[in-house]
């Protein structure tokens, strides 16, 4: 076979150019090895080939002096990065090493750019111009697979034009010579001849790229190592197979034609895009035979329904017996068969049927939660599945709710039972109607009818049963008025034998009667009031007051029912409101007042807000909503606590009166309100407040000063008493005091009030009333508080009957009521109070209490003296609720 390459020398020089291996050149043992390369070498480009053993045997380290070159252990040379030989020549050493015996050994390399010059004096111009043809070059060579031989079978043959000039030895080196597969092929050396020692299998090996080379017996390489590519041409020697033995698909029943089912797929080993791997397919045999639902596409495997008519209840399961073919299906082709399994999926196109087409059954009469009958129904479709799964349902006779339908998940069986109870006395017999479908929706099949529901008819026979007396209706209303006295009967609950359909012979008792307002008769049901019935008591929710009463027959059977007892509002409860407020200045100079009436609405609000005349001097009243008021005062309230006279009236003018406590506080909650005076009711005198000490003194002489009085007059009847007091006397300006409980009520004055002005010491006294308790006098004395006096024969002075009206508040000549008193005096010592309070220096503070002398022993009061503040608290309580006339006397002690 000859060598030289036909092609032009262009292509030579390309292939060249792209080829960046080297020439190999075998050297001597440990002699100097020079390598002819190109000018730039790629990284990982093999430089040459150096036989180590002739040179060391058995080294154990291979190392090179630079590490631009590494060293394999066949002896091959690799370059690890890009390089340039632009001086054209690069050295370098390998070192070999032999760890037992130590010895080492040295290889020096030289690559070189330049060829040695041969000088050929035959060479004329003519044959410089002449251009020749390369035997030197790659040619494409191809090995058949499955080759019968004979062997060694001739493949190629490579030859240099420099063996023109030198005597060269061709090599090879590659798969199949010095690699995997080895001695696969082999060359002769000196005429470049290549052989095949043995058959090739192409699914194994599908080329093998092999490498010549052609050298001198010195080792010079005058050619560069030439790339030989040996291709295996393919042979048809496998035939195509299913990829899966077992193939399983599935397709839904009563598909449409064209539906795809699924696609086969089967590998074929040669050599890809040729005759030898077209494949097609084919359907050989279904299974059932008849009728044909399935082809499959010859190129693609994808197997599709031909007909609409596949019917999981007929045939659930079809097998196709399937063949591959390759050579484009030709019948020189191979060919392999498989089996594919088709399941069909199950659609709901059959409804459930009972298997009965009527049912007869009976229960007893006021029977409940009990099982009557079972009914079993049938189902083509898949079992266990949705679309055999029953649902029952009852479509008529079970108005009144007596039955119901469920279904046996474990046998799928309706079961019919009784959840209300039935009375033979009302109806007899109930005919029901069944109706059964499955939990999936029905899917229409090709060519037929939506399936409908199957029904069926239960006749339920009711067995007639001595029950005990009935309760109906369950729970009864009766009307009565708020507030009915005991002793009034109401009409009560009445039960009935449902046998004989009255109520004769039954007995009637309470079960249940919270706060017994009510006794039973035993024989008619009916009630007798024990209670005065009260809307608003606690018992009463919504205006009901409920009473279960029990019926009981003569064989102790009975039933229970409620009466419900519906109470019309009646308007006798006045608007209430909470006795004590706090009006924290900080945050607000008022306080809303906000009534509760126990009535309804109809005799709640709007309610009607009053003051009385004493307190609107200070206080102010102003409506809201209708629901509440604004308590305001006329003026800056000092901090102290405040009696409140108010009626509240709701809005058919049923009301009270209340005395409402207001604590006007230094605060901004009520929580944080911090008073220092902690009497019930703070008293003020001419910017004097008295301490508790101090008028646990004046109580004490008050009391000591009436018993003496009581002695007197008691001993001494009919007698005048010229009575003069003292020059330091107090001015007696009285301020008034609510009682601390209720007492027997005073119609005339105890004090009585002069006609006519005389002297403090000119004052006469005769037969009167002191105390209530029998003893007559009669006092003429002058009361003068801030320019006002009571008496009217002082000019310039406004007096209390000149203030009031002649004649008016007189009970007798020279006798005033209480309430005139107190109507007169309070005004007066309020603007007194606040002048005083208003002043700093105390230009109208001339009314202090004088300290009293020390008499010789100490008192168990504690200390009396004026303007006292101490706190003692210790046993003093009953201080903030003492008797008025007290409270009088113990407020009468200011300086003259």
């Amino acid at each position: 076979m000859a060598v030289a390459s036909a092609a032009p020398g262009s292509i030579f020089c390309k292939q060249l150019l792209f080829s960046l291996l080297v020439l190999i050149l075998f050297c001597n043992a440990c002699q100097k090895i020079t390598f002819q390369v190109p000018s730039h070498l790629q990284a990982d480009t093999l430089v040459g080939k150096v036989n180590l053993e002739e040179c060391l045997q058995s080294a154990s380290l291979i190392l090179s002096s630079d590490p631009a070159f590494r060293i394999l252990e066949d002896g091959s040379i690799y370059t690890t990065q890009d390089l340039i030989l632009s001086s054209g020549r690069k050295s370098f050493s390998i070192f070999l090493s032999e760890s037992q015996s130590k010895e080492q050994k040295e290889i020096e390399i030289t690559l070189s750019t330049r060829k040695n010059k041969v000088i050929k004096k035959r060479h004329t111009k003519d044959t410089v111009l002449k251009r020749s043809k390369r035997r030197w070059a790659p040619i494409p060579c191809s090995l058949m697979e499955n080759s019968l031989g004979p062997f060694p079978q001739h493949v190629q043959q490579i030859q240099s034009d420099a063996a023109q000039n030198y005597t060269i030895l061709y090599s090879i080196s590659g798969p199949g010579v010095d690699k995997e597969p080895f001695n696969l092929f082999f060359i002769e050396k000196d005429t470049g001849d290549i052989y095949c020692t043995r058959s090739i299998d192409r699914e194994q090996y599908q080329e093998f790229p092999i490498y010549g080379y052609a050298t001198t017996p010195d080792g010079y390489a005058p050619e560069y190592p030439l790339p030989l590519v040996f291709k295996v041409e393919d042979d048809n020697d496998n035939a195509p197979y299913f990829e899966n033995k077992v193939t399983i698909f599935s397709v839904p029943e009563n598909c449409r034609t064209g539906t795809s089912v699924g696609q086969v797929t089967a590998i074929d080993l040669d050599e890809p895009e040729t005759l030898h791997t077209r494949l097609r397919y084919k359907i050989l045999q279904q299974i059932p035979d008849h009728p044909k639902h399935f082809s499959v596409h010859p190129d693609t495997g994808v197997i599709t329904t031909t007909t609409p008519i596949l019917d999981r209840e007929k045939c659930d399961t079809y097998q196709l017996i399937m063949e591959v073919r390759d050579m484009g299906g030709q019948p020189f082709g191979l060919f392999n068969t498989g089996t594919i399994t088709i399941s069909l999926e199950d659609e709901n196109d059959n409804s459930p049927y009972f298997t009965e087409t009527s049912y007869v059954t009976e229960v007893e009469e006021n029977r409940i939660d009990v099982e009557i009958l079972r009914m079993k129904v049938f189902d083509l479709d898949l079992p266990n599945t949705p679309h055999s799964k029953a649902v029952y349902t009852i479509l008529q006779g079970n108005e009144n709710g007596n039955f119901k339908i469920s279904t046996d998940p474990n046998t799928n069986e309706a079961v019919l039972c009784v959840v209300k109870a039935l009375n033979y006395e009302v109806n007899r017999q109930v005919i029901l109607q069944i109706g059964v479908l499955n939990e999936a929706q029905f899917s229409k099949a090709a060519n037929s009818q939506m399936p409908t529901m199957c029904t069926t008819t239960v006749t339920v026979k009711i067995k007639d049963n001595d029950e005990g007396p009935e309760c109906q209706p369950p729970v009864k209303v009766v009307q009565s008025r708020d507030g009915l006295p005991a002793g009034q009967e109401l009409l009560g609950y009445k039960a009935h034998d449902p046998e004989t359909r009255d109520g004769a012979g039954l007995r009637y008792r309470k079960l249940g009667d919270e706060d017994d307002w009510f006794e039973i008769n035993e024989q008619t049901g009916n009630l007798k009031t024990v209670k005065a019935l009260d809307r608003e008591s606690k018992f009463v929710k919504n205006n009901q007051y409920n009473i279960s009463v029990v019926a009981t027959d003569a064989d102790g059977r009975s039933c229970t029912g409620t009466l419900v007892v519906l109470l019309e509002d009646d308007n006798d409860h006045p608007p209430q409101i909470d006795h004590e407020v706090t009006i924290c200045q900080h945050d607000k100079d008022f306080a809303v007042l906000e009534p509760i009436d126990l009535d309804g609405p109809n005799n709640g609000p709007p309610f009607e807000f009053f003051l009385d005349n004493s307190a609107s001097k200070l206080w102010t009243l102003e409506k809201n909503d209708g629901k509440t008021a604004i308590l305001r005062g006329r003026q800056h309230l000092d901090t102290n606590y405040y009696t409140v006279p108010i009626e509240i009236k709701d809005r058919h003018g049923l009301g009270a009166k209340h005395f409402l406590s207001v604590r006007v506080c230094d605060c901004t909650t009520p929580s944080d309100c911090r008073m220092n005076i902690v009497n019930e009711r703070d008293v003020k005198l001419s910017n004097v407040i008295l301490g508790k000490w101090a008028i646990l003194a004046m109580v004490l002489g008050s009391a000591l000063l009436l018993c003496i009085l009581f002695t007197c007059f008691c001993v001494t009847a009919k007698r005048t008493v010229k009575k003069c007091f003292p020059e330091d006397v107090a001015q007696q300006n009285l301020i008034i005091s609510n009682t601390e409980g209720p007492g027997e009520e005073v119609m005339e004055a105890n004090i009585r009030l002069p006609t006519q002005t005389s002297n403090i010491c000119d004052t006469s006294m005769s037969v009167g009333t002191l105390g209530g308790q029998g003893i007559k006098t009669q006092q003429s004395f002058e009361m003068v508080k801030g320019g006002y006096t009571l008496d009217s024969g002082k000019g310039g002075y406004q007096t209390l009957e000149s203030s009031k009206g002649i004649g008016q508040g007189v009970t007798d000549t020279g006798r005033y009521t209480y309430t005139d008193w107190q109507s007169f005096t309070q005004p007066r010592l309020g603007e007194k109070v606040y002048l005083c309070g208003q002043d700093e220096e105390h230009k109208h503070s001339e009314d202090y209490v004088r300290s009293y002398n020390y008499e010789g022993k100490g008192s168990v009061a504690g200390s009396v003296g004026c303007c006292s503040d101490r706190q003692e608290e210790e046993g003093l309580e009953f201080l903030d609720h003492l008797e008025p006339k007290f409270r009088t006397l113990a407020k009468t002690c200011v300086k003259k």
